[in-house]
């Protein structure tokens, strides 16, 4: 048969639109092309498939004209996955693969010239759109990426190790497939054991009261901004901030991990461990929230179900952090382009340590702060009210006296706080279904009842501090966190008075 037809996908964001690999063998001047809007690294291959086929001691038929169409041709194609389905492509077309056989598998892998095959981005995310659209299928993939195929469940995947490996499953033949080799390996479904736990927060001496802000935030989704003098324990807070948080859920890690895949940095070790991103303050818009061409997922996405840290907050480009108001709010990233568009999710906490002015010692009572009251307010301003408006919980971090740093014993571990969390997030779970950070309109009042005297604390402070309806909300929703932490089930004056002082602005010079 001189047509064949083999499957495989493209990755574009975290869908999978399928690509028929056709491949037609000719008589006419000898000549390989590829055609199907292919990127240049799909276009290489075709001398990486003929080394492949060759170096494999199968037959290239050079006597012929290869076309090989990747449809739809307006759907773009990049990456090496395409190697692998080319290659059978030609094999079946030339009659040395049963290409009957090859109906309900799916192919990607990139070839090296030996015709070993090497694992390809997005296996996880791949494997994972085919579930959601439960399509019965078979996905055949190099090693590293099967592994990764194999986490999602009730999928059928096989790892293959050489070209020769699949060309020995799918021979041509009227009986069974032939025997193949040793690696061809048809992966049971299964998950890797949990990661080990992270940093203990015992380690932290002191700072009773950014611990407790972790708490709630924690324990209700929301987003902190700390402020304080440098060595006051921001960096660390923040680093052991993500083991405080529940155990992840089998689909959280599934949707964690797809990410991860896609961007080429997943790791079975870090399986059902919360991420934790720290970009430097360097990073741009495009490497917080995602672009380029094609679209890629960026910081923000990298910390679906986990936590971006954002040290040093104002030292961040002024469009970088602007960029991050809109995923703040809906959780999800698109990435529009004029050829492309993209859609990401980008459910994460936020954790932004900074110091108050540019020395560091404004407001601090061990060193003396060198900023003129100008350069403090120019430095605070960096942060856009609307920015600020999104985070949830203020904190000022004090520094600790070397008599407190020395002689305080240690505090609450990391298990002890997260089992608390845990269980005001599923109060909140059982009762809404939701985190109480994403509480909205009519489900904000429904689930947030509170007293008349709270309601009229609240009153007071939101016009004596000029917040907006978002702020007001917001400390609605953080509020409720702290009834639930206490068992509560309505909001009393001491829930909302607590949530009031975690939305203090900046302290600027000559303001208490």
């Amino acid at each position: 048969m001189s047509l064949s037809l083999v499957q495989s996908r493209v990755l574009m964001g975290l869908d999978a639109p399928a690509v028929t690999v056709e491949v037609h063998l000719a008589n006419g001047l000898p000549s390989f092309t590829l055609v199907g809007l292919a990127h240049t690294e799909v276009k290489e291959a075709r001398e990486r498939v003929r080394s492949a086929i060759q170096n494999a001691g199968l037959a290239f038929p050079h006597n012929k004209r290869i076309t090989v169409n990747l449809a739809p041709a307006d759907l773009p194609k990049d990456s090496g996955r395409f190697d692998l389905p080319i290659a059978l492509g030609i094999l079946a077309a030339s009659g040395q693969v049963d290409a009957g056989r090859l109906a309900g598998h799916e192919f990607a892998g990139e070839l090296s010239l030996s015709g070993e095959l090497r694992p390809v981005h997005g296996a996880l995310a791949l494997s994972l759109a085919l579930h959601d659209r439960a399509e019965p299928v078979t996905l055949v993939l190099p090693p590293g990426s099967a592994e990764e195929a194999a986490l999602v469940p009730d999928m059928r995947v096989v790892r293959a190790r050489h070209l020769l490996d699949v060309v020995a499953a799918f021979a041509p033949g009227n009986g069974p497939a032939a025997a193949p080799g040793a690696g061809w390996a048809r992966l049971e479904p299964g998950l890797p054991p949990a990661a080990p736990a992270g940093l203990d927060l015992a380690d932290v001496k002191g700072q009773s009261a950014a611990k407790r802000a972790l708490e709630i935030a924690a324990a209700g989704g929301h987003s902190v901004l700390l402020v304080g003098p440098p060595g006051s324990g921001k960096s660390m807070l923040a680093q052991r901030f993500a083991d405080l948080l529940p155990p992840m859920r089998t689909e959280e890690a599934l949707q964690s991990a797809a990410v991860a895949s896609l961007a080429g940095q997943f790791s079975l070790a870090q399986w059902m461990r919360r991420p934790t991103r720290t970009p430097h303050h360097t990073a741009s818009a495009v490497a917080l929230v995602g672009g380029g061409s094609p679209p890629r997922p960026g910081e923000i996405s990298l910390a679906h179900h986990g936590v971006l840290f954002l040290d040093e907050l104002v030292e961040f480009p002024r469009a970088a952090l602007e960029a991050l108001r809109e995923p703040l709010e809906t959780g999800r990233i698109a990435i529009a382009r004029a050829a492309r568009r993209a859609e990401f999710p980008a459910r994460f906490l936020l954790i932004a340590a900074m110091n108050p002015c540019p020395c560091g010692y404004f407001g601090a009572t061990h060193r003396a702060c060198r900023c003129s009251p100008d350069q403090v307010v120019r430095y605070q301003s960096k942060l856009s009210g609307p920015l600020l408006d999104r985070i949830d919980l203020h904190l000022e971090i004090a520094a600790l006296s070397p008599q407190e740093l020395l002689d305080t014993p240690a505090a609450e571990s990391t298990a002890t706080v997260r089992a608390r969390c845990s269980a005001a997030r599923a109060l909140a779970m059982q009762r809404q279904g939701q985190c109480n950070q994403a509480l909205a309109g009519q489900e904000l009042e429904r689930h947030a009842p509170r007293t008349e005297e709270a309601a009229r604390f609240l009153n007071h402070a939101a016009a004596r501090l000029g917040w907006s309806a978002r702020g007001i909300h917001r400390a609605l929703r953080v509020a409720r966190t702290i009834a639930d932490l206490q068992g509560s089930e309505r909001l009393d004056t001491s829930h909302i008075a607590e949530a009031v002082q975690y939305r203090r602005a900046l302290r600027s010079p000559g303001t208490g």
